[in-house]
């Protein structure tokens, strides 16, 4: 495992975490999250030579992490600019922060499976980099 790549990849989940509290609005972070996809599938099929599968899943679970820490630290923020989703949370059975950190690492795992098919997919369609220490000479 590629730990040094699944932790730099996942600093997008970082960026989007604090891009979904100020900016972002719900409607649109699917279209940010199809993008952020395709390119963290496309360094993981080029910078890894096996386990594409599972690199890709790592990769959405550490992003849970940072997206879900975001959310619950910036919590006011996140609610007040988010109306639908606070709605949801008024008859949720646990409370709101609570609730956030309870679905989190499932949405983690569920986007990760995701992640991990487009990188198996990926790393059909492109040829991985030669030995990372010839790409560096080069």
């Amino acid at each position: 495992m590629n730990w040094k790549l699944i932790v730099q990849l996942s600093l997008f989940g970082l960026a989007m975490g604090l891009a979904t509290v100020f900016f972002i609005p719900s409607t649109t972070e699917p279209l940010f999250w199809l993008v952020i996809f395709v390119v963290c599938a496309y360094v993981i099929a080029i910078r890894c030579s096996r386990r594409y599968f599972l690199h890709g899943l790592m990769v959405s679970i550490v992003n849970s992490v940072w997206i879900t820490a975001s959310h619950i630290l910036l919590f006011g923020r996140y609610i007040s600019n988010h109306a639908q989703e606070a709605a949801m949370m008024k008859s949720a059975p646990l409370p709101p922060r609570l609730m956030m950190a309870c679905m989190g690492p499932l949405i983690g795992v569920v986007s990760g499976v995701v992640l991990g098919v487009f990188a198996v997919v990926a790393s059909k369609l492109v040829k991985p980099r030669a030995n990372s220490a010839l790409s560096r000479a080069s």
